[in-house]
C-alpha cells in the first residue's frame, strides 16, 4: 500500500466514523438543509485542516513541552460538547418560531474542529504516522489528502440529515430529534472527559 493510500485511509476512518462536529453537521442538515449545512462543514473542514497542519509544523511539541495546555484545550472542548447539548435539549422544536434557530457557519465548524478533543487526537496520531520527522512536503501531503477526505466525509453526513429533514414535519419528532443529537454529544462529552 502506498502512503498516500495509507494517509487517506487514515483520514477516512477519522473523519467518517461519528463525532461531535459529525453529529453537528447531520443535525444541520436535517433542520436547515444542505447548502447552510455545507457552511458548517466548510469551516470545520478548514479549521481541522489549519489544526493538522500546525500540529506537523511543530504545535505538537509545544503541547508536550506544556501538557496543562492540552488538557485545558481538552476540558474546554468537552464545556463546548455540553453546550451544544443543552442548546439541542432546550430547544422546543417549533419550526417555524418567531425566534430563528441558530444557522451552521463556518466560523462556528472551525471552533468546533479547535474544542474538539478527537480533531486534537487525529492529528496527533496522524502526524505522529505520517510526518514524525517534521518533513514539510509529508506534512502538506498530508494535509491536502485529509482535506478532501474531511470535506467530503462532513458532506455525508451532513448530506444524510437531508434526508432526516422529511420526517422532521412535528414539532414533537423535532425534539425528540433535538434531543437525541444532545445525548449523543453528552455520551461524546463524557468519552472524551473518560480518556
Amino acid at each position: 500500500m502506498s502512503l498516500s493510500l495509507s494517509m487517506a485511509a487514515f483520514a477516512l476512518a477519522s473523519s467518517i466514523s461519528p463525532g461531535p462536529v459529525n453529529i453537528v453537521a447531520l443535525s444541520a442538515g436535517a433542520q436547515f438543509g444542505l447548502r447552510p449545512a455545507m457552511r458548517h462543514v466548510s469551516g470545520a473542514t478548514i479549521g481541522f485542516t489549519l489544526l493538522l497542519l500546525l500540529i506537523g509544523l511543530g504545535l505538537n511539541e509545544l503541547l508536550g513541552q506544556w501538557p496543562w495546555l492540552a488538557e485545558s484545550i481538552k476540558l474546554a472542548g468537552v464545556a463546548f460538547l455540553l453546550y451544544m447539548a443543552f442548546r439541542l435539549a432546550a430547544d422546543d422544536g417549533r419550526l417555524n418560531a418567531e425566534k430563528p434557530a441558530m444557522r451552521p457557519t463556518m466560523l462556528y465548524g472551525a471552533t468546533m474542529q479547535w474544542l474538539n478533543p478527537k480533531a486534537w487526537l487525529a492529528s496527533v496520531a496522524g502526524m505522529g504516522l505520517f510526518a514524525a520527522a517534521g518533513d514539510a512536503p509529508s506534512v502538506w501531503r498530508f494535509a491536502a489528502i485529509y482535506f478532501v477526505i474531511c470535506y467530503a466525509s462532513l458532506a455525508c453526513w451532513a448530506y444524510a440529515g437531508t434526508f432526516l429533514r422529511q420526517h422532521l414535519n412535528k414539532p414533537a419528532r423535532v425534539r425528540l430529534f433535538n434531543r437525541s443529537m444532545a445525548a449523543l454529544l453528552v455520551a461524546s462529552a463524557a468519552y472524551l472527559l473518560l480518556t
